[in-house]
């Protein structure tokens, strides 16, 4: 066993704003998600989309200074970079649906080792809403996961195949986790980056698919 524990959530998302580059428009999904905007490198213009009608968001506000009119899709507060602009639904949709997103930064339930995302219900709950979440993950033109590496229970998310119901077959190019930098390849999954600590061994122990470890493996760097 690694005496390491894993990541925290607002590391994962500072290992993804360091993926993301200079004139990307990204969508960033509920959860983790929302996170990245916080931690986005000053010298880079990362334009940052939320479907509910925002383009141009920026950093959470500091507290007490909440616009309870100005939020982002999960109805949490957010601020606007100079330049930020509001619009309607139909406006959002045609900027996700056009594929005018490089990126969307989504999270997840389970991911397949062919890039089959499930993220929008639990069949054991019962209850589940998919949202936008197909068109997102359908119209970008990369999609990268952000998620805890196992469940609660400790149960892989990372499997050969979804059980839970799909939001896009075959959409997730990475997955970043809080043990891990994950790509999806044809050829399968190539783990590229590890957190300090932990082994090749301990990540595939927790992943339910073979995991291919890439020569230049590293330790995740912010």
């Amino acid at each position: 066993m690694t005496g390491r524990a894993p990541l925290p959530r607002e590391v994962v998302a500072m290992r993804i704003a360091r993926e993301l580059e200079d004139g990307w428009y990204v969508n960033l999904g509920i959860g983790l998600p929302t996170l990245v905007a916080n931690y986005l490198p000053p010298d880079k213009l990362v334009v940052i989309h939320s479907e509910n009608g925002v383009l141009g968001v920026g950093p959470a506000p500091e507290l007490g200074q909440e616009d309870p009119d100005l939020c982002n899709a999960g109805g949490q507060p957010v601020t606007l970079i100079p330049g930020g602009c509001l619009f309607g639904h139909a406006e959002s949709f045609a900027i996700i649906r056009g594929r005018h997103l490089d990126v969307a930064v989504l999270g997840a339930l389970q991911v397949s080792e062919g890039g089959d995302l499930a993220n929008w219900m639990l069949p054991q709950r019962g209850v589940g809403s998919i949202g936008g979440g197909a068109d997102i993950a359908r119209g970008a033109k990369r999609v990268y996961v952000a998620m805890e590496h196992t469940t609660r229970e400790g149960e892989p998310k990372i499997l050969r195949q979804c059980s839970y119901p799909l939001t896009g077959r075959g959409v997730v190019n990475a997955i970043f986790t809080d043990l891990a930098v994950i790509r999806v390849s044809p050829q399968g999954l190539l783990l590229e980056e590890i957190a300090p600590g932990w082994t090749p061994e301990e990540v595939q122990a927790r992943t339910e698919p073979r995991l291919m470890v890439s020569p230049a493996l590293r330790e995740i760097r912010l």
